[in-house]
């Protein structure tokens, strides 16, 4: 038992190093993190023999769900819902397509029993984007767009898990009954999401009454394995359990936390499924025999051929349910449908008894994977750029010029003012070239700020960026003080905690919120809550900043056209409260929106009616103090 235990130490950090060494390559080579860790495990079950016995239940168990729970937790509800329907029909409708293209192809051009040739279609019907995902957030794709990839991948994992099972039954026993089929279905992927939700709100709640950032962590670790391994004790789905678990506990949950426990939760989730993650796509690399797919070559090309054209179908198929969606996009949920760990633990969960068709369904199984992974996801970088999205950024590339430029001549002419102090250079020299120098810094610094002020959305972000680098050094100053006792425990969580809330904040930080004020500046009397559209707030912040306004942003929502809004949050020097709802007024302008008419209009297509949305709407409250933090 000893031995064993040491074994798989070793086993576990060997592969953690393999997968960090590979995580530094391939920043600097700028390749996909995961299409390198299945290179490199290919390379050692090749090369070096390694060998690990791997097990369906290993996988499914404990590699799947903190993937899975660490997408659905960061999923918002409002992202999600506006295209839920596309989702859920690709991740439903389009696997049981897709499983069905797969088997009638190879059963065609195979000879492979139905049955089996059905098996293999819902092993592979499952996508698994992580690695395109990843790609699409470094190169600027649209957050909609992978909001689409990740949703479908989240729902699809358990229907494919539901049918696979489903199938493998009619497989083993010869039987199979449409209607109990359907009714299996609805039980096990129903159950799944009913335990999952309610495991989930109960684990929010308890969240809600517990003010330690450890044991809110540790609740959401438990909830994820818990919602798991109690569906799979129900005989229901445990990956739908943990979906909905994690959507649940991700809307909820944070509602209830403190701003230190939300950053721990996220940094704590962001390294679990990093860990999964590398994990499962290095086991996927030293699980392919390239010899063994060589010899069956013919059976994998018609089961990759088979899946790219299912694959199309589904997409293409059923677009129409997203129609308002941009054309190009259907193109990338297409061919970003990679296959991954779904995929690999169903192939090894199939039972020895179904005979010789296991080690054949395997083979091809591991052929889809190994294709889609290095052929679709290492051509998605081409594919994003030939259909124009995300992509270079000429606006942004000529900042980074400009600035790179600025900086490096800075960095020159502080070189040779040391040179100049120590004695390298003669005062003749150094009187000569710095006039000269300082000359070109301004006219370098000039030509930075000029595109700023061109391009303001590029001012904003590099704000925030500074903005957040000032607050972690604020955390780690606190740190330290508290580590070398020169403030309590308690003083210094209560600091620790403001620091945090302001990292937390997700949205931009706008020039009225970093403005510092003047001793001699007005008291702020009042605090001034004003909801206003989504669009309004850079032009509303950006009036206030002038003045020296203070204003912060909360992400907020409602009304009856469901839009998202901002509730900015401004606070008031005394005597300019009609100043500022001045200024809003002028800057929150009202504009029109067109809605379905849910009452009127001719099918297929309702009526747009036209609705008057914007301005203001302004709270104020009285204040005794304010602190800028």
């Amino acid at each position: 038992m000893h031995q064993s235990l040491i074994f798989l130490e070793e086993v576990v950090i060997s592969l953690l190093t393999v997968a960090v060494l590979v995580g530094i390559f391939s920043r600097r080579l700028r390749m996909p993190y995961t299409l390198g860790l299945v290179l490199i495990g290919l390379a050692l079950a090749v090369f070096a023999e390694v060998e690990i016995h791997m097990t369906s239940e290993l996988i499914l168990g404990v590699l799947v769900p903190p993937l899975i729970f660490e997408a659905a937790f960061h999923l918002r509800w409002e992202d999600l819902r506006r295209d839920l329907g596309l989702i859920l029909t690709l991740a439903v409708a389009g696997v049981v397509l897709a499983t069905g293209i797969v088997g009638g192809i190879v059963h065609y051009g195979l000879g492979m029993a139905l049955p089996a040739a059905l098996v293999l279609g819902a092993l592979v019907a499952a996508t698994d984007p992580v690695a395109v995902v990843a790609l699409f957030r470094s190169l600027g794709a649209p957050k909609r767009l992978q909001v689409l990839l990740e949703g479908e991948s989240l729902f699809n994992d358990g229907t494919a898990i539901v049918v696979f099972n489903l199938l493998l039954g009619v497989l083993l026993t010869g039987t199979y009954s449409i209607g109990g089929g359907l009714i299996d279905f609805v039980r096990v992927a129903g159950g799944g999401f009913l335990i999952g939700g309610l495991l989930g709100a109960l684990i929010s709640a308890i969240i809600a009454r517990v003010d330690d950032y450890l044991l809110e962590t540790a609740l959401t670790a438990v909830l994820a394995y818990g919602a798991f391994l109690v569906a799979e004790q129900a005989h229901v789905s445990g990956v739908l359990a943990v979906v909905a678990a994690g959507l649940i506990n991700g809307n909820i949950g944070p509602r209830g936390m403190s701003p230190t426990t939300r950053i721990v939760v996220a940094n704590f989730w962001e390294f679990t499924a990093f860990l999964a993650n590398s994990f499962i796509f290095l086991l996927i690399g030293l699980q392919i025999r390239p010899e063994v797919l060589l010899s069956n070559w013919y059976a994998v090309l018609w089961a990759v051929l088979a899946i790219i054209v299912a694959r199309a179908l589904s997409v293409y198929g059923l677009w129409w349910v997203g129609r308002d969606l941009p054309s190009p996009w259907r193109h990338v949920l297409y061919w970003g449908g990679l296959r991954g760990a779904v995929s690999l633990a169903l192939a090894l969960g199939i039972p020895e008894s179904v005979g010789p068709l296991r080690d054949q369904i395997s083979v091809m199984a591991f052929g889809v994977v190994l294709f889609t992974l290095l052929v679709q996801g290492g051509s998605m970088p081409w594919v994003l750029k030939r259909l124009g999205i995300g992509g270079y950024d000429e606006k942004r590339a000529e900042f980074e010029r400009r600035h790179a430029r600025s900086v490096a001549a800075r960095a020159g002419y502080e070189y040779l003012t040391q040179a100049f102090r120590q004695g390298a250079i003669s005062a003749h020299t150094w009187n000569v070239l710095r006039p000269l120098l300082e000359q070109r810094n301004r006219r370098l610094q000039q030509a930075v700020e000029q595109i700023l002020r061109r391009h303001p959305e590029l001012q904003m972000e590099e704000l925030h960026k500074a903005r957040l680098e000032v607050l972690r050094a604020q955390r780690i100053a606190l740190q330290e003080l508290f580590q070398a006792g020169i403030i309590g425990e308690e003083i210094f969580t209560s600091l620790a905690a403001e620091v945090d809330s302001a990292l937390s904040d997700s949205l931009p930080s706008w020039p009225g919120m970093l403005l510092r004020r003047s001793p001699e500046a007005p008291p702020i009397r009042h605090l001034l809550m004003a909801v206003v559209q989504e669009r309004a707030p850079h032009t509303v912040a950006e009036a206030l900043g002038k003045l020296g306004i203070p204003v912060v942003p909360v992400e907020s929502s409602g009304g009856f056209l469901k839009r998202p809004n901002i509730t900015l949050l401004i606070g008031v020097p005394e005597g300019q409260v009609d100043t500022v709802v001045g200024i809003l007024q002028a800057t929150s302008r009202r504009r029109v929106e067109f809605v379905a008419d849910k009452f009127g209009g001719v099918l297929p297509l309702p009526h747009p009616k036209p609705v008057h949305v914007g301005g203001a709407t302004v709270f104020l409250f009285d204040v005794d103090d304010y602190i800028e933090l």
